[in-house]
């Protein structure tokens, strides 16, 4: 983890891999992503939404998400350390920026940041959190001002965003889709119906997308053994762990590691 804010294209935040972006996963920064080219899908606070030129997107840092940007897509990330005491919001904010002055000082702020992280003068950490601060007072601006176009959250809403929230705390402790229906009060079939027409994707689908990011992720960024991903992960068995992969990828956990890209620095 960085110890200041620190700004990626689009690409080089998603990284190697469509699944990288594709399956629902987080990211231990608050980052805030600038989308400038393309378009595209999001999965975020339980809801499926469009991800537009002019389209701003603020996930606090451990905020379930995915994203289908589009092939012709390209946007700045700002990730922003959580313990650095820049203000961000607590739940993930979707800002469609039809205002051409507030569109030109965003870019402008990201720009800024870009050049001094590419020049990497002394006082860089601090220029990059200086910065940051000020990208947070834009975005307060922008909240104030009745930009984000989302509507009131709906019971449906509320309940697919908190297991999503469910979801990325105990991914790994083996739970299953009926032990989370449980736990809020509702039915699995209640819950898939809900997240289908909320999200998108069945209650199922959207667990089981987020244990294989971390096996994925894992399995290809680490040389740790297959058998303690799939106990760090809650498998109750290296050989479940195994025919998991190979349902969900088409490939062995030996496969998919010796047919990574790349391995993560």
């Amino acid at each position: 983890m960085t110890s200041h804010p620190q700004l990626q294209t689009l690409a080089q935040w998603i990284g190697p891999g469509a699944w990288r972006a594709s399956l629902p996963h987080s990211d231990p920064h608050h980052v805030f992503l600038w989308v400038t080219r393309g378009q595209g899908r999001c999965l975020v606070g339980g809801r499926r939404r469009g991800l537009a030129v002019h389209t701003a997107l603020v996930l606090p840092a451990g905020s379930l998400f995915a994203l289908d940007p589009g092939a012709q897509s390209f946007g700045l990330a700002c990730r922003i350390p959580p313990r650095t005491g820049i203000l961000m919001p607590d739940e993930p904010v979707l800002l469609r920026v039809r205002d051409p002055r507030a569109q030109a000082d965003l870019t402008t702020l990201l720009e800024t940041m870009q050049r001094e992280q590419n020049e990497a003068r002394d006082f860089m950490d601090e220029a990059m959190t200086a910065h940051a601060q000020l990208l947070t007072v834009w975005l307060r601006r922008a909240l104030i001002s009745g930009a984000d176009e989302a509507l009131a959250p709906t019971a449906a809403h509320r309940l697919v965003e908190a297991y999503a929230a469910l979801i990325e705390r105990d991914y790994t402790t083996g739970a299953s889709m009926q032990d989370f229906a449980r736990h809020l009060g509702v039915t699995p079939t209640h819950l898939s119906r809900v997240c289908k027409s909320t999200a998108g994707l069945t209650a199922s689908a959207m667990l089981t997308g987020r244990v294989l990011h971390a096996a994925r992720n894992l399995l290809e960024t680490t040389d740790r053994a297959a058998n303690q991903v799939a106990a760090d992960l809650g498998f109750s068995s290296a050989a479940y762990f195994s025919r998991f992969i190979l349902r969900h990828t088409g490939k062995s956990p030996s496969d998919l590691r010796r047919a990574a890209p790349r391995k993560a620095a």
